[in-house]
């Protein structure tokens, strides 16, 4: 793996994972030495971040980590939404019904309360799976930058064991439609999953139980 892959991957999953917390300054001679690399692999890093919107660059010597609030929380979710019913929407009209029955199965089965990092690995299966079903490259990659910024967001989420359960049954309905062929409650379930998903995390943003 080159040192750019490399420093670029640490980097992703610690602001991602919120170690790296909105406004942390990612000084370049700190993080070179931090991560084993020389300034021109980080520097590269830095801008394929920047491209993501993870960080901004108030100037060009100073690296941030980029905030997210709920008026940030609110866009993503007004992009996820547009694309994600349309991707359940055109998956139910595929061939891949047997696979999302399993996945309708497996969520049937899931406990996120006791285990949220299989969940979400369930659910990273369940996008696989859509993005295969879709097969439309214009949507997936679309799909994939809202999700790297989707992933921060869910840590909001992952606290609340209503929200987990009420959102393993709305997987499951997800799930059920598209291996059933039904477009339209595919969409709509996928409809009512975001909103209640989006609901909860600027609850939570907020301080409400």
């Amino acid at each position: 793996m080159r040192a750019s892959d490399r420093a670029y991957r640490v980097l992703l999953d610690e602001i991602q994972s919120g170690d790296l917390a909105p406004g942390t300054v990612l000084a370049e001679v700190e993080q070179s030495v931090r991560l084993g690399v020389s300034r021109t692999p980080l520097r590269e890093a830095l801008g394929r971040l920047l491209a993501d919107g993870l960080v901004v660059q108030p100037s060009p010597r100073l690296t941030v980590v980029s905030d997210i609030d709920a008026g940030d929380i609110r866009e993503l979710f007004e992009v996820r939404r547009a694309l994600e019913e349309t991707a359940a929407r055109l998956a139910a009209g595929g061939a891949e019904g047997a696979l999302f029955a399993a996945l309708a199965g497996e969520f049937a089965r899931t406990d996120a309360a006791a285990d949220p990092d299989a969940y979400y690995a369930l659910i990273a299966r369940f996008d696989e799976t859509l993005d295969a079903a879709v097969a439309n490259d214009y949507l997936t990659a679309a799909l994939k930058t809202v999700r790297t910024h989707l992933v921060r967001v869910r840590r909001l989420a992952r606290d609340n064991p209503a929200r987990l359960a009420a959102s393993v049954a709305e997987h499951r309905l997800i799930a059920s439609a598209v291996a059933a062929g039904d477009a339209e409650l595919a969409a709509h379930a996928t409809h009512v999953h975001l909103h209640n998903a989006l609901v909860a995390i600027l609850a939570s943003l907020e301080g409400t139980p």
